[in-house]
């Protein structure tokens, strides 16, 4: 068991079972129906290719509403499979509501009882009385994330995905990529006070590039979600290229990242579609046994069981103070010459670039600040980004990267307040 963080090299990993691409809500679908390539054998083939990887490890499995009813034989051999690998692998086994999109397609009401009967299916199907110590979500609002906490007793959800914007069914760039207690205003920003907290501790999807994720969206150049995800590394530059990728983005975290910020954590998802999608299962053994290699006192733990050794150790925000540093590593959008620093706590997030290749200037990537109030869409829709003085995407007039001294005097002094010896 994971009892606390500081020193440690930690990876989370999970996947998610479906039966259509996107399960927008219960009765209907967006994309193609995945039924086929849902089978306890890639089941069965992701877990001995993790396990190959790293012996002993748990992860988190993740059901969609469908998964977790249909009746055909293999999806109630994938449910017994599941069920054994909690009883001997000690393996997590949750729900996914909407698909990793559930606001962008289901009110709040709905999403809160699609949580409630999707982990009382679960609870049903493990047995023993048996309870999810988190929920993989993709994106999920405060309400929803206060009605886990206050209803459902969970308090760990992947409830953000960092970075995202212009790619996939939905946007949500602008929190922070560490745990954080996010604010009953909108769940990209951190909580502000006692008044605004709620008790779940909302983390990141996947980890990616810092180099990268400044682009929006992707093209045939770039993906601004590269960085350990599969689809792409592997899928898109091939396993030797891909894998190199994984662990140079792992290095970011379990290098410099664990000196920096006393911990390193690096997550990953690897949907059961993606078996037969991007194949290359030895790819993901490569990458598990290249960590291990490398940082042999690494662990490997389940979603919850990081999320609640995090929890334990901070009753609130208060003290979050999260850097990053990163070189490009040459691959896509992940540019050689330049370096991004990021920080990243309680009040705001900041980032600075450069082309340290050319000894340019640092200039300022991205600002936003949490002590401002912030507001979710009030239905449903795309866009639930939380947008800053500067967005790192760089959509709007306002997101021209800048010097430090262009900003105006209280923003230079929220930033110096926090950070009196930044180098800008």
């Amino acid at each position: 068991m994971l009892t606390d963080l500081a020193g440690k090299r930690v990876l989370t990993f999970n996947s998610v079972v479906r039966v259509n691409q996107i399960e927008v809500t219960r009765e209907r679908v967006e994309g193609k129906d995945e039924a086929e390539i849902h089978t306890p054998e890639a089941v069965r083939a992701l877990r001995d290719a993790f396990r190959a990887g790293w012996p002993g490890a748990t992860m988190t499995w993740a059901l969609s509403w469908r998964a977790l009813h249909d009746e055909r034989p293999q999806y109630r051999a994938i449910r017994d499979l599941l069920r054994t690998y909690h009883e001997q692998e000690g393996d997590d086994v949750t729900f996914i509501p909407g698909g990793y999109f559930a606001p962008m397609y289901n009110e709040r009401d709905q999403i809160n009882r699609d949580l409630h009967e999707g982990l009382a299916r679960v609870q049903e199907i493990v047995g023993g009385g048996y309870r999810p110590t988190s929920v993989v979500a993709g994106f999920l609002p405060a309400d929803c994330l206060a009605y886990l906490a206050d209803v459902e007793d969970v308090h760990v959800c992947q409830g953000s995905v960092w970075s995202q914007y212009a790619i996939d069914n939905g946007d949500g760039d602008g929190s922070i990529s560490y745990p954080y207690y996010p604010s009953r205003e909108h769940f990209c920003k951190a909580a502000q006070s006692s008044h605004d907290f709620i008790d779940c501790v909302n983390l990141d999807g996947w980890t990616v590039d810092f180099v990268a994720a400044r682009y929006a969206g992707a093209t045939r150049t770039y993906n601004s979600r590269m960085g350990v995800g599969p689809i792409e590394t592997i899928g898109r530059y091939g396993p030797e290229v891909g894998v190199r990728q994984m662990l140079d983005t792992t290095a970011v975290h379990f290098g410099d990242g664990l000196t920096r910020n006393g911990f390193g954590w690096v997550t990953n998802c690897w949907e059961i579609s993606l078996v037969d999608g991007v194949g290359h299962l030895e790819a993901l053994t490569a990458w598990l046994k290249g960590i291990r290699q490398r940082w042999p006192d690494a662990v490997c733990c389940n979603l919850g069981e990081f999320g609640e050794a995090w929890r334990r150790e901070h009753q609130n925000n208060d003290g979050l103070n999260y850097a990053f540093y990163q070189r490009g590593t040459g691959l896509g959008g992940s540019e050689a010459h330049l370096e991004v620093r990021w920080y990243m706590n309680q009040h705001f997030r900041l980032a600075l670039i450069r082309d340290w290749q050319a000894d340019g200037e640092w200039q300022v990537l991205d600002l936003t600040r949490y002590t401002l109030p912030a507001s979710e869409p009030q239905g449903m829709g795309r866009n639930w980004s939380l947008m800053g003085d500067i967005n790192q995407k760089g959509t709007r007039p306002q997101d021209r990267p800048r010097p430090f001294g262009e900003l105006g005097q209280e923003l230079q002094r929220t930033v110096l307040t926090t950070y009196p010896d930044l180098e800008v």
